[in-house]
């Protein structure tokens, strides 16, 4: 929303690739999850906890991605994270991947959005006020 986006670091691996060296498409939503999941934890989001003691999760409900240049074997790619709309049990995370800096070329444009539900239920629950605080000032 207004907060400069997260960013992860990853090192494209052999097993990321197909056999052209090029990385195989599903592993960008790897790539995205953890970024994800780096970035909730930044904010005190710990899916351990909140699954153990509140008794919630996180599911996502709808990935997308927009492939624009290949990634290849050797890569330093940029995984970016953040929040793009904020709703009552869900939302919506803008991710994109630049390959060397955030200012480097983009490689995807893509994104999540996620849902929280009661862990015992499924059931969507109101997300905490507390989540997503710092990405808002």
């Amino acid at each position: 929303m207004t907060a400069k986006p997260f960013e992860l670091r990853v090192r494209v691996y052999y097993e990321d690739t197909d056999a052209q060296g090029v990385v195989y498409y599903a592993n960008y939503f790897r790539f995205m999850e953890r970024a994800r999941t780096e970035w909730l934890e930044a904010m005190g989001i710990d899916h351990i906890t909140m699954m153990n003691d509140d008794k919630r999760i996180l599911v996502v409900t709808e990935a997308h991605a927009k492939f624009l240049i290949p990634a290849r074997l050797g890569d330093t790619l940029i995984v970016t994270a953040s929040l793009a709309r904020l709703g009552r049990a869900t939302f919506e995370i803008e991710q994109n991947i630049f390959r060397n800096s955030s200012d480097g070329e983009l490689l995807i444009q893509g994104g999540v959005t996620a849902a929280y539900l009661a862990a015992d239920t499924m059931k969507p629950k109101r997300i905490p006020q507390h989540f997503f605080e710092e990405t808002r000032s």
